[in-house]
């Protein structure tokens, strides 16, 4: 049997001011998600994760209550799996977890660049996350730039 969508996102939008930038946020990060499925690593898998569109007060809140961390973020991910369990994991069906992201931060970036490029760098870096990427490492720092740039190019 085959599953024609390998990476499926909840998307949530709990800012309205997100819509002021990207009209449709689901349709985007489909059409998005369609383009990088081949950097999936585990191509048998299908993976369904939630992204939360929401703002600084609410990413501060989740940074304390989870990081202990009292200040905003621009993305946060909360994986589900270990990136061992991810990969031992046997059934066809994932939760990977769950990235949230700030629209101010984004917004702001974005007067240098533009918002859906900010956007996918922000959302791709979470997805990454997920994963099972971290930069607490030059080496990992570096091999997760390489990998969101690799991605950032099929995107534009």
């Amino acid at each position: 049997m085959m599953i024609s969508k390998m990476i499926n996102a909840d998307v949530v939008v709990e800012n309205k001011s997100w819509n002021k930038k990207i009209k449709d946020p689901n349709n985007y990060i489909k059409k998005k998600i369609k383009k990088i499925y081949k950097f999936n690593s585990l191509k048998k898998k299908r993976f369904l994760l939630t992204i939360l569109l929401t703002d600084n007060s609410k990413m501060r809140y989740l940074n304390k209550k989870f990081r202990n961390k009292s200040k905003t973020a621009d993305v946060l991910s909360f994986p589900n799996l270990s990136t061992a369990d991810l990969k031992k994991k046997t059934n066809t069906e994932i939760y990977l977890g769950d990235i949230a992201l700030s629209y101010e931060i984004i917004n702001r970036r974005s007067k240098d660049s533009n918002f859906d490029l900010e956007f996918d760098k922000m959302w791709i870096h979470g997805y990454l996350h997920l994963l099972g990427y971290d930069h607490k490492k030059v080496r990992d720092y570096k091999v997760m730039k390489r990998t969101e740039d690799k991605i950032l190019k099929v995107l534009y």
